[in-house]
């Protein structure tokens, strides 16, 4: 197919991203009760998976610290359960993406575009993909922009499960992630060191583990070695994400790079998926 997996993430994360990085979905946690970001975050995006633990939580989402998530959850359930966290979320995507695309929330080009990332997103396999799996359940939203926000957030859950495995085969664990994301120029070192909230001994720990294995420089650089380790994993990920665009076939999924290309870019433009961040997706062509 001439179109690949992570072209196709490099479309469907900006949209799905305005969750994190917009004042409107801050301002729908905090009117759900929520107290400060971290908890709305670990609130609306586990939602789906019910009024789950920390423990749970911090395992589905790999890359934080378990202090991070223990000081949200299960507090957050307390203050508004999941299905108000579901409410939240979408009241939230709904003003942000009206914001950013104005009349074009409602055109015939979002509504032809969530209709075929519906359809991708219901192809995805979600054996052993918790999070993936529990927002494939969700019912569709009627709004087309909405349907397809959580059509990308589908397919974004998907892809991390399978990320996730990918590492874990890979030896690589959750700190190990991140600075092979940091030396590759991802993202910064300061907003993955901030927001996972590891300690600077673990940090270190593991610096001093991707050096051991010829996979890190001294100074924190990608080695050849360590950089076909990582291409490695990301081309795992690519191919354990293939299957919605086996199923769309080649034309429809050009169709909807077509189709997902100007928005994502209006997205961007808008400042409401920011770059650099610490998600690291590649950019939009």
């Amino acid at each position: 197919m001439g179109v690949g997996a992570r072209q196709l993430w490099g479309l469907y994360e900006p949209i799905h991203g305005v969750l994190y990085f917009t004042d409107e979905c801050r301002a729908a946690a905090n009117d759900a009760g929520y107290k400060g970001f971290w908890m709305g975050y670990f609130a609306m995006r586990a939602a789906p998976l019910g009024p789950v633990g920390s423990a749970v939580v911090t395992a589905a989402f790999y890359g934080f610290h378990p202090s991070r998530t223990e000081r949200a959850l299960p507090a957050a359930w307390d203050i508004a359960g999941p299905v108000e966290a579901l409410a939240a979320r979408l009241a939230g995507v709904d003003a942000a993406l009206r914001r950013v695309w104005g009349p074009d929330a409602e055109s015939d080009q979002v509504r032809d575009a969530a209709d075929l990332a519906w359809q991708a997103a219901h192809a995805c396999d979600t054996a052993g993909r918790v999070v993936g799996a529990a927002n494939q359940a969700l019912a569709r939203p009627d709004p087309p922009h909405l349907a397809l926000w959580q059509a990308c957030t589908t397919m974004r859950e998907h892809r991390g499960d399978g990320h996730n495995a990918a590492l874990i085969a890979a030896g690589i664990g959750p700190v190990h992630a991140h600075l092979l994301k940091i030396a590759a120029g991802e993202t910064t070192p300061s907003s993955l060191r901030q927001g996972r909230n590891w300690p600077d001994k673990d940090w270190t720990e593991a610096a001093d583990e991707l050096a051991a294995r010829g996979w890190l420089t001294a100074s924190g650089g990608l080695t050849d070695k360590g950089t076909a380790a990582r291409n490695d994993v990301e081309q795992a990920t690519d191919n354990a994400s293939e299957r919605p665009w086996r199923v769309l076939g080649e034309a429809r999924t050009k169709l909807l790079v077509n189709l997902l290309t100007p928005l994502a870019r209006s997205v961007i433009a808008a400042d409401a998926f920011p770059l650099p961040n610490p998600i690291g997706a590649p950019p939009v062509g």
